[in-house]
């Protein structure tokens, strides 16, 4: 029901079909898994291990599908100290260091006005399971972990490199571009 759903929620799925499965339900979890058995792609953003713990793991999914690409969105990835952490876009705006230099002297930290944190993680997906799908002769799935956080800092690529190459503490600038 259109009525229902938020303005942005509409203007970022225009055009998608979805349907909406509880996969804690033995039912749900069925139906996932038939229709992983005929998917090319998988996309979800839980927080790492959910799956398996929902018994959906790698093991359960490729014997389904095993040419499935299966990309999973994180904060923080996979593995690592943070993998379990949960995160949304201003935790990891934060995090990064974004908003450390978005604003000015009297303003930083500001948070980005646009989801820049949850557009990056979706815009570095898309590019990784593109290129899955245009890989000649796969004869195997492929396991995509996309971090949030190692997205927006590929952003912050002037930034980052100032500060590694010339010693350029990072600093909030307002709208300069220096």
């Amino acid at each position: 029901n259109r009525q229902l759903m938020g303005a942005s929620f509409l203007a970022q799925n225009a055009g998608k079909r979805s349907i909406t499965i509880d996969l804690k339900s033995r039912l749900g979890a069925e139906l996932f898994l038939r229709l992983v058995a005929s998917a090319e792609v998988v996309v979800e953003n839980s927080r790492p291990c959910v799956m398996n713990r929902l018994g959906l793991g790698d093991d359960r999914r490729a014997r389904e599908n095993p040419q499935l690409s299966y990309c999973a969105i994180s904060g923080f990835g996979q593995d690592g100290p943070l993998h379990a952490a949960p995160a949304y876009d201003q935790i990891i705006q934060g995090m990064s260091g974004a908003m450390s230099i978005t604003g000015d002297a009297d303003t930083a930290p500001y948070r980005v006005g646009s989801p820049v944190a949850d557009t990056a993680g979706g815009l570095t997906a898309a590019f990784a399971i593109a290129a899955c799908l245009a890989e000649k002769d796969r004869t195997s799935g492929r396991f995509i972990d996309i971090s949030m956080l190692e997205a927006i800092m590929a952003t912050m690529g002037w930034a980052i490199s100032n500060y590694l190459n010339a010693g350029v503490e990072p600093l909030p600038q307002g709208n300069e571009n220096i």
